[in-house]
């Protein structure tokens, strides 16, 4: 009987933070769960991003670099105004732009929170004008406004500690950050990235992206073109079902399904 009134407790426990952590994702209005701080979780990421900034080997190619970080800065400015126009002006406190170029082959980009983004310099032969180099921007400032990482650290949390001491553990959240940012932010030079978003945040992402490249003036019809090429160089790569990331295919179906969807946010 005791037994039960402590699940039972536990559980009551459970739904309350859930209720409380429930937040919405700007412009999908998707419903996500943020159990931690996301000051705690900025932090925790910036140790593992300022150790890999330190021994990665930054690009020498002044062009392309001014270009990411042109680009890049245009989307972040596009997605401020965004934010301010619909009352979420307290958003942009934490986001702290920052556009690094890596000499790498490989065709990867990724974003900390608070938005700090690295694109490989192995990427943009796939991305050859800045419209496409915006796909892939646009994609990434998404995972940072749509605060990705903290909802999967979120998830993790609920995964490892379970409902009957999540109240503790989330009392103690700067430890249970720093524990899970070690494995969700374990950036190195050897792999470069977290680990990866599900498919249900990559489609987010990439959602989001045409949108916040469309609202900074480039065109959101080339992000067909760009994941194509992409698609050419992912050949013999898993099925969906056994990947964190969408099929290419899918991926490509449903960026044509929501293009139209990109009119209304034109620049007049």
């Amino acid at each position: 009987m005791m037994i039960h009134n402590v699940k039972k407790i536990a559980g009551c426990g459970m739904a309350v933070w859930l209720l409380y952590a429930c937040s919405t994702v700007p412009l999908t209005g998707r419903k996500q769960m943020l159990l931690l701080p996301d000051s705690e979780i900025v932090s925790a990421s910036m140790v593992q991003y300022s150790d890999f900034i330190k021994s990665a080997s930054l690009s020498a190619d002044k062009v392309k670099t001014a270009t990411v970080v042109r680009v890049g800065k245009r989307i972040a400015a596009a997605t401020e105004d965004y934010l301010r126009q619909n009352g979420l002006e307290s958003e942009i406190a934490g986001l702290k732009w920052e556009f690094n170029l890596v000499k790498d082959s490989q065709a990867n980009a990724f974003c900390m929170p608070g938005g700090k983004i690295v694109v490989y310099e192995g990427l943009l032969p796939l991305a050859p004008s800045d419209d496409e180099l915006a796909v892939v921007l646009g994609h990434e400032v998404a995972h940072a406004i749509a605060k990705h990482s903290n909802e999967r650290m979120s998830q993790e949390v609920v995964a490892q500690y379970g409902a009957a001491i999540l109240h503790e553990t989330l009392n103690r959240k700067s430890e249970a950050v720093q524990m899970l940012g070690n494995t969700v932010f374990g950036l190195s030079t050897k792999y470069g990235v977290m680990l990866p978003y599900s498919r249900k945040h990559e489609y987010e992402a990439d959602y989001m992206g045409l949108i916040l490249m469309t609202m900074a003036g480039y065109d959101p019809q080339k992000a067909v073109g760009f994941w194509q090429r992409m698609a050419e160089g992912n050949k013999g790569a898993p099925p969906e079902v056994l990947s964190t990331h969408p099929s290419d295919s899918n991926r490509i179906a449903e960026l044509q399904k929501r293009l139209p969807e990109t009119e209304k946010y034109r620049p007049h």
